[in-house]
C-alpha cells in the first residue's frame, strides 16, 4: 500500500428529521445565506418552504438563487458570485443534488475572487479562499456533499471541467433519505451508475491495496443490491439510505485512500456532455462497459476476474478470461435492467465528431492511469459505443 494522506472536514448529519437542524447550523456562520437550488423539485416536495421557514426562524436573511442546470453553467457561477458580493453573504447553502452543490462550490469561490471564476476551472489560477458552503442532499449520485470537487460546463468553449480547492468541502451536509423518495426512475438509475463509476475509477488500478479493494467491492455490492429495490419501491427507506450513503462513500476519499483516480470514464464523459448536454450518468453508462471490454487483456484479467466473482457473483473457475468477460456482461445486463443507455445512439448521438471529442479528452499523450490509452484507443472505444 502506498503512502497517503486522508482528511475530510465535512460534518455529515444523516437520517430522518436532520433537516430541522439547518437553521441553527447555518446561524453559526452568519446572518445572510445564499440559497442555491435547481428547478422546481424541492418546491414540489415542500423542502424549499421548510428550509426557508427554518432559516427565517433564526432571523437569517435569504438571498434566493434558483435555476441551476443539471450540467451547471459557468454563467450561474458568475451570477451567484456577484450576488454573494453584493449582499455580503456569509454562507452558501445548496439544496439539491450534485449539480447544485457543485455550482455552490464555484459560487462560494467566485465570491472571494475578483477575476472570472472560469479561471479556476481552466486551471489558470488557484483559489485562495471561499465562503463557507453547506448542503442538503436530495439525490444520491455524485458524492459532492462530502468532497471538494466541482464540475462546471462552459458551452461557449465546449468544455466541462472538474476542479476543487482546500476551501470547497462543505462545512456540513444533511442527508435525509426521505428527501430522495420523489426522485424519478431515470434519475435514480443515473445516481446508481454515477456512484458505481466513481468506485470503478479507484478499483481498477495497478496499486496493491487489498483493503481498499474490499472497501470498493462492498460499496459496489451495496449499490447494486439496493438499486433495483429503490426503483421498485421509491419509498423504501433502507434502499434509499444505502444508496445515499453509498454514493457519499464512493467519492469522499474512503474508496480511493491508497489509489490514484483512473480518469478515463469521467474525463471522456465530460467532453461528451459538453458537446451534447446529456445527463452525466447517461454518458457514463455508455462509456464504462465499453471501456471495460476494450482494456480486458492478459495484463488486466486478474482484476476483472476479481470484479466478476467478488462484485457480480459470477461462479469462480479456471478460465479467468471467460469469467472476466461474464463479469463485464453483468455490467451491461444490470445497466439495461435500469433502463440506462448502452450506446451513443440511445442518446440520439449519431455521427459525432469523434476526432474533435478525442482531442478534447486526450490533452496529453494518453488518458487513464490503469491502462493508459492513446487517442486511437479512445476513438476505438467511442466507435464500439456507437
Amino acid at each position: 500500500m502506498k503512502n497517503f494522506n486522508f482528511y475530510n472536514p465535512t460534518k455529515v448529519l444523516f437520517g430522518k428529521g436532520e433537516v430541522d437542524k439547518v437553521g441553527k447550523l447555518a446561524k453559526e456562520y452568519g446572518d445572510t445565506v445564499l440559497l442555491v437550488y435547481g428547478k422546481s423539485s424541492i418546491k414540489k416536495i415542500g423542502l424549499y418552504d421548510k428550509v426557508v421557514q427554518l432559516l427565517e426562524k433564526e432571523d437569517i436573511k435569504i438571498i434566493d438563487f434558483g435555476g441551476i442546470d443539471p450540467n451547471p453553467r459557468i454563467e450561474s457561477i458568475r451570477e451567484g458570485g456577484e450576488l454573494c458580493k453584493k449582499h455580503h453573504v456569509d454562507l452558501v447553502l445548496a439544496v439539491g443534488g450534485g449539480s447544485t452543490i457543485d455550482a455552490s462550490k464555484g459560487i462560494a469561490s467566485a465570491a472571494m475572487y475578483d477575476g472570472d471564476p472560469w479561471d479556476f476551472y481552466s486551471y489558470k489560477v488557484e483559489s485562495t479562499g471561499a465562503l463557507p458552503i453547506a448542503s442538503i442532499l436530495t439525490l444520491a449520485a455524485t458524492g459532492s456533499e462530502m468532497n471538494a470537487g466541482s464540475v462546471v460546463t462552459n458551452f461557449e468553449t465546449k468544455e466541462k471541467n472538474g476542479w476543487g480547492s482546500p476551501y470547497t468541502n462543505p462545512k456540513f451536509s444533511i442527508l435525509d433519505p426521505e428527501n430522495t423518495y420523489s426522485v424519478s426512475y431515470h434519475q435514480t438509475g443515473c445516481g446508481i451508475v454515477d456512484s458505481l463509476t466513481h468506485v470503478y475509477e479507484f478499483y481498477f488500478s495497478s496499486e496493491n491495496a487489498y483493503l481498499n479493494d474490499r472497501v470498493c467491492e462492498g460499496i459496489m455490492k451495496t449499490i447494486i443490491h439496493y438499486g433495483p429495490k429503490a426503483l421498485e419501491n421509491p419509498q423504501d427507506y433502507e434502499a434509499r439510505s444505502n444508496l445515499m450513503f453509498g454514493s457519499t462513500l464512493a467519492l469522499n476519499g474512503v474508496s480511493g485512500f491508497a489509489k490514484d483516480f483512473e480518469g478515463f470514464n469521467h474525463t471522456t464523459e465530460h467532453v461528451l456532455s459538453a458537446f451534447y448536454d446529456i445527463a452525466h450518468a447517461d454518458g457514463l453508462a455508455v462509456l464504462a462497459p465499453h471501456w471495460m471490454e476494450y482494456i480486458l487483456s492478459e495484463k488486466t484479467v486478474d482484476k476483472f476476474y476479481e470484479f466478476a466473482v467478488n462484485v457480480w457473483g459470477v461462479h469462480p473457475g479456471d478460465d479467468k478470461m471467460d469469467i472476466a468477460k461474464k463479469g463485464i456482461n453483468k455490467v451491461f445486463e444490470y445497466y439495461k435492467s435500469l433502463n440506462m443507455p448502452l450506446y451513443l445512439k440511445d442518446l440520439n448521438i449519431v455521427n459525432p465528431p469523434l476526432d474533435e471529442i478525442v482531442n478534447k479528452a486526450v490533452k496529453n499523450k494518453t488518458i487513464g492511469r490503469y491502462v493508459p490509452l492513446k487517442k486511437v484507443d479512445v476513438k476505438n472505444i467511442l466507435k464500439n459505443a456507437l
